[in-house]
């Protein structure tokens, strides 16, 4: 909805072969810095700067912010742009985001003092403990969702086959969001983990969506602490992942009735928390 940049950039590249060099060209996945800054009560702050796939940077900017509890609702929304280059004739700087509050809406600004330089590769995992997480008053994720084994089996290659451009470059992650019945609502993809998921929520908070309470999310990748925790402020009731999450993601899954699944491949899966959530033939 919102890049001036493609997802993908072309290289030139030496193709290697049994051996034999071939000058070809090939597909990247593009990585490109990202600032998020929020005004509010016509005050701007930066809040962080991400490592990220150009496209749905907006999604991502709301996103991250509702992730980490600075945004609270869509009705905290007045508008969201990239910056404009007043002193260089209005350019529009596609690598900022500034996300404006609604007037009167304002947000607890001890927040921006957590450091948040961020990387594609692992946000901001291990900024804030289990315990600060509990203090942000974010709820437990209550029962009544539940999901056949049938439904969560299926996942994986629903997710492979709508990875567009992980398909041309190889070199992105990705998050979908799904039904209880296994339909795919919404998938993100960019070099960082945290970003897709981001990427997810905020299109979520936009479409006026929040809570996901009756949503699966599956990432590509491994379960981390910070994308376990972004599953909670969403309201999300299960987390499936092609392959592990780390202990924190476990502790806190256990800590907010979060249903964790791990290694989803094929008909194979292991529940880490939250086993009641799942359907299954027998023991």
């Amino acid at each position: 909805m919102d890049g001036r940049r493609g997802g993908h950039t072309r290289a030139q590249i030496l193709k290697v072969d049994a051996g034999h060099g071939e000058v070809r060209s090939d597909l990247l996945a593009t990585e490109e810095p990202l600032e998020i800054r929020i005004t509010s009560m016509g005050v701007t702050a930066p809040v962080a700067v991400t490592m990220r796939t150009p496209g749905s940077d907006f999604e991502l900017a709301v996103g991250f912010l509702y992730s980490e509890g600075i945004l609270t609702s869509r009705d905290d929304l007045e508008r969201v742009a990239y910056c404009v280059d007043r002193a260089g004739g209005q350019e529009q700087q596609y690598n900022i985001v500034t996300v404006v509050m609604r007037p009167g809406r304002t947000f607890d600004r001890a927040k921006l003092d957590r450091s948040f330089g961020m990387t594609s590769a692992c946000g901001v995992c291990g900024k804030e403990s289990l315990d600060q997480i509990e203090r942000r008053g974010l709820a437990s994720i209550e029962q009544g969702f539940t999901v056949d084994h049938t439904v969560l089996s299926a996942l994986p290659s629903t997710l492979t086959a709508a990875q567009g451009l992980f398909s041309k470059t190889g070199g992105l992650h990705a998050a979908a969001l799904f039904t209880a019945t296994g339909e795919l609502l919404a998938l993100q993809e960019d070099v960082g983990r945290h970003n897709a998921v981001d990427k997810i929520i905020g299109w979520a908070l936009l479409e006026g969506k929040l809570p996901l309470s009756t949503c699966i999310l599956m990432v590509s990748g491994r379960s981390s602490f910070e994308i376990t925790q972004k599953c909670v402020a969403a309201g999300i009731p299960v987390l499936c992942a092609v392959s592990a999450p780390s202990s924190l993601a476990v502790e806190l899954s256990r800590r907010f009735n979060l249903t964790l699944i791990g290694f989803l491949r094929d008909d194979h899966f292991n529940v880490y928390h939250g086993a009641s959530r799942v359907h299954l033939i027998g023991p």
